[in-house]
């Protein structure tokens, strides 16, 4: 497996990573546990290090099975997480309300740390920018965490071009999360140069367009409701 550094920040990474989500939420219900943790041992045996998920997936229940399938290869691998939603009440299951406040951030940090059952995550990133709170307050809060030793490096998702600058002025960002595929170019006229700019990596996901470029759907293919 090669690898790659993540801009200028020297965290390095497999050059393909695997994206925990669709094991818990989003693409179906829940996968089988036991079979998930078989999946990602394999994918740690052929030689990938870049595992993310989410508070949100879930939710919480994908950062639990990651940390209990990457307990075995903590000193080997790169965990990935991402802190900005809320539920907007007790019993939501999709939480639908932003919220990066620096108290919210400082407090569920805890619940992942303990989660992923690890002392520090490797790379906490924002997962959507809450227009209600400056990104340089966002940004403050991760590097007061990172100071803490409780994250390491700091990475945005989805963020725009002017957003990105305001960040980085303040914690450096080691890494941009963005769709990017065959079908989905825009980041090459937006993100892709500043990251490029500024020494920051980029970490695309959905590069198969969420499976529709797989040839596993085509025009025979029945979706449900």
């Amino acid at each position: 497996m090669q690898t790659r550094i993540l801009g200028s920040s020297g965290l390095e990474v497999s050059a393909i990573g695997l994206g925990c989500m669709g094991m818990s939420w989003s693409y179906g219900p829940a996968a089988d546990t036991h079979d998930m943790i078989k999946l990602i041992h394999a994918a740690v045996e052929q030689g990938v290090t870049s595992f993310d998920t989410a508070e949100v997936y879930g939710p919480l229940i994908n950062e639990e099975l990651l940390g209990e399938a990457l307990a075995p290869f903590r000193n080997q691998v790169v965990i990935a997480t991402k802190f900005g939603w809320k539920p907007a009440s007790p019993e939501e299951t999709r939480w639908s309300l932003l919220d990066s406040r620096p108290e919210h951030i400082r407090t569920v940090v805890e619940g992942s740390l303990t989660r992923l059952r690890v002392e520090a995550i490797d790379l906490y990133y924002q997962h959507r920018v809450d227009p209600d709170v400056p990104i340089e307050d966002v940004a403050g809060a991760v590097k007061d965490l990172i100071v803490a030793g409780k994250v390491k490096h700091f990475g945005l998702s989805e963020p725009g071009v002017a957003t990105l600058r305001r960040a980085h002025a303040v914690q450096p960002v080691t890494a941009v999360q963005n769709e990017y595929s065959l079908w989905f170019r825009r980041p090459e006229t937006t993100v892709l140069p500043v990251c490029g700019e500024l020494g920051i990596g980029f970490v695309p996901y959905s590069p198969l367009g969420k499976g529709f470029l797989t040839g596993k759907i085509n025009e025979h293919t029945t979706l449900n409701a």
